[in-house]
């Protein structure tokens, strides 16, 4: 509480005594529990910061009926909120336990229920946002990953227990099949929960049903078909992972439907009467393996608000996708050539898109068909538009023709986006270059990039004067050998690149899968001539030259990621010198690399897999812990005078025997004789500690190819713990199995 009151800058110092002195008091009725301090905290901070308010807040306890003071102070927060954020907060426990709760899903599901209240000017959908921040801020809703969007989030068990109390008579968690229909007639909200093969509606023939929400979890069963004929007043309903094959006619129905989620289902075909579902919102068909066409009356869904088709391979669509107006969410559109004279074509014509003036989040597939549009008018005055993904799907890794090649840069050129993206990820494109717009004033608002397959491009795109990146991940550049000055907008011998502040605001850097890269510099130093020639004159001079230009790269960079890239000789100089915030650092499969040396400033930690050349780790005085598996030539390891822990692989033991000794007495002499934590991890494990923050920032949730991480502390459990004398035998800390 009273860093709560530091950060409020209230001036008068007799004030912020009196305020303390209630804030200790209030703490106290919290019973002491984090949990309860912090929401509360988060309540006051949005009250007026005087004495008479924060004592009629402490006020509330008196009048509480609950006795615990825990309970009382999850309540008062939760009464502070309005309306609408007190509807919201408790939709949320209709989740299960330990579920994540996705904005994207979240926000749908809220607006689905009219929750989100309309305000001129703004997108529902970005209402939708600032409610899930705002109990975030309030703390009723805790972030998970450490993504800068805090795009996924868990509920505290006690804030759903809280959540489901006052909601229990309209909301509902569990098997259906058990709840009476006197219970059924109060409900509102319901989570199907059963591990059955067939999940059972209860017997409500008699009763009047007003359930809008259905949600089920824990498939894969089979439905009973008489649902859409018992619920008729749903407003969400949600069946994704079930065993339904067919949809039927009576779905047409339900005329409140608002959103409609048959993710992962194996149905094969939607019902022409779905076009009688005016209020539909949301439809998400999204990996349904036998689903191949839309049904021509899709588009008189005339309020439908997100299509979602990832994963389904759409290959017929209806004409005339323009007159749905209120689309702000399109993903998997299937690009197609179009055709005049039927009612279904292969995909829809990009300039269909024209007319959809609110769209937020657009995923284009099968780009490869697109023709030429109309130049810079497709996506430029889309100033809604925040997450744009475009991929070419199709063509394979085979040979292009140069018609195709020259196609493809045309048409990324004229999908140049609107100002205020902030997500981009290009993934196969086969051109040989960059559009114009890339790394120019065109993308001011851009946060996150992801360029993945990019098959014929011999350069990295020039994106060093992007001035808001925060998160950078290039995967398969297989033609790129060598990464230069260039790619931080630097032109060779161009004298303003000693003044050049490249990447201001970028965090995370992603480079994956580069087989044929060998040299990287950023000033278009030649690094490993200078390694050859040593520490001599000209090697000084060139230092000094460019310190000024160092000191300016990526100076708020945290983690750099450098996966699968063989051929890479050395990592640029500068990297060390001027990276004053870089706490992580991964390299696996630079199997050419010999060294990882003078990183003063590297703080956290050093993950080295898979490295066969390294020869030498030296000079990172700062780090606490490293990791290393399979580096075979590693003979050398010095200069960590900060190291807290070591994890080896079990491969390790041979070599480590050279410097593991020394990395030990030098640790005993700084700490009073504190042994240096040394752990093996089984092989079967290592890819689990694989584990950086990089992890959590993937562009809206979509995986990767690399196994996610456990923690730390249960992979500890599962290794072993090296006595200080590592020629005694090592000591099993715990065995478990490795979970599936």
């Amino acid at each position: 509480m009273g860093a709560t009151l530091e950060e409020l800058n209230i001036d008068d110092e007799k004030e912020v005594q009196h305020l303390r002195n209630i804030g200790n008091e209030i703490v106290r009725k919290c019973g002491r529990l984090p949990l309860a301090i912090k929401v509360t905290a988060s309540a006051l901070t949005c009250r007026d910061l005087t004495e008479n308010e924060w004592k009629r807040f402490l006020g509330k306890y008196s009048q509480s009926i609950l006795s615990d003071g825990t309970e009382a102070a999850l309540y008062l927060s939760y009464d502070e909120l309005p309306h609408h954020l007190k509807q919201c907060f408790l939709y949320c426990a209709l989740y299960t336990e330990d579920s994540i709760i996705e904005l994207r899903i979240v926000a749908k599901l809220w607006i689905a229920e009219g929750f989100v209240v309309e305000q001129q000017g703004q997108v529902l959908e970005d209402i939708a946002e600032e409610y899930y921040y705002e109990l975030i801020h309030r703390n009723l809703l805790q972030p998970c990953g450490k993504s800068y969007s805090q795009a996924k989030c868990t509920m505290h068990d006690l804030l759903r227990q809280l959540a489901s109390n006052i909601s229990r008579e309209e909301c509902f968690i569990g098997d259906v099949e058990t709840l009476s229909g006197a219970s059924m007639s109060k409900l509102r909200h319901v989570t199907a929960v059963t591990k059955k093969e067939m999940l059972v509606l209860p017997s409500i023939d008699k009763v009047e049903v007003k359930v809008r929400t259905f949600l089920t979890v824990h498939g894969p069963w089979r439905l009973e078909d008489t649902l859409f004929k018992r619920f008729l007043l749903l407003r969400v309903l949600v069946l994704n992972y079930s065993l339904v094959q067919s949809i039927p006619d009576y779905i047409g129905k339900l005329i409140h439907l608002r959103l409609l989620n048959l993710d992962y289902t194996a149905i094969s075909c939607l019902p022409k009467s779905i076009g009688f579902l005016k209020n539909l919102q949301v439809l998400s068909l999204r990996f349904c393996k036998d689903l191949h066409s839309l049904p021509l009356t899709m588009t008189q869904l005339c309020n439908l608000r997100s299509l979602l088709l990832l994963g389904t391979a759409i290959s017929k669509v209806p004409k005339g996708i323009a007159k749905l107006k209120f689309l702000n969410e399109i993903e998997a559109f299937p690009v197609g050539v179009g055709c005049d004279n039927a009612d279904l074509q292969d995909g829809w014509k990009l300039e269909e898109l024209s007319s959809v003036s609110q769209i937020r989040y657009l995923h284009l597939v099968k780009l490869e068909r697109a023709a030429h549009c109309s130049p810079n008018t497709v996506l430029t005055d889309k100033k809604h538009l925040k997450i744009l993904i475009l991929e070419w799907t199709e063509l394979g890794e085979g040979s292009y023709s140069e018609n195709d090649v020259s196609n493809t840069e045309n048409v990324l050129e004229q999908l140049r986006p609107p100002g205020n993206l902030e997500n981009l990820w290009i993934h196969g494109f086969f051109g040989r270059r960059y559009p114009t717009w890339f790394g120019t004033t065109f993308l001011s608002s851009l946060m996150h990039l992801i360029l993945s397959d990019l098959r014929s491009c011999v350069d990295l795109p020039p994106l060093g004067q992007i001035p808001n990146l925060k998160f950078l991940r290039i995967e398969g550049a297989y033609a790129v050998t060598k990464v230069g000055p260039e790619f931080v907008g630097c032109r060779k011998g161009d004298s303003a690149c000693n003044e050049l502040l490249a990447l201001p605001k970028l965090e995370i850097l992603v480079i994956v899968d580069m087989p044929n890269w060998e040299d990287w510099s950023f000033l278009g130093e030649d690094e490993s001539a200078d390694a050859e020639r040593g520490e001599d004159g000209a090697a000084e001079i060139c230092k000094e030259d460019a310190q000024s230009a160092r000191l300016q790269l990526l100076p708020r960079l945290v983690v750099l990621e450098l996966l699968y890239c063989p051929k890479l000789s050395a990592l640029p100089r500068q990297l060390g010198e001027g990276t004053a915030t870089l706490k992580e650092l991964a390299l696996v499969g630079a199997n050419n690399l010999k060294a990882v040396e003078d990183f003063p400033l590297l703080s956290e930690l050093l993950y080295i897999q898979n490295c066969e050349g390294l020869e030498r780790v030296s000079n990172l005085p700062l780090v606490s812990e490293v990791r290393v598996f399979h580096c075979p030539n590693l003979g050398c390891v010095e200069g960590l005078g900060s190291l807290q822990r070591l994890v080896l692989g079990e491969d390790m033991h041979e070599v480590s025997s050279r410097w593991l000794p020394e990395l030990q007495n030098q640790h005993q002499q700084l700490h009073d004789g504190e042994d240096l934590d040394v752990f093996v991890v089984p092989r079967k494990l290592q890819d689990s500690w694989m584990a950086t923050k990089s992890q959590a920032h993937h562009l809206d949730g979509q995986s990767t190819r690399h196994t996610k991480s456990m923690s730390n502390a249960r992979c500890l459990r599962q290794c072993y713990k090296i006595k200080p004398v590592y020629s005694q035998a090592p000591v099993l800390i715990s065995i478990l199995e490795v979970p599936n």
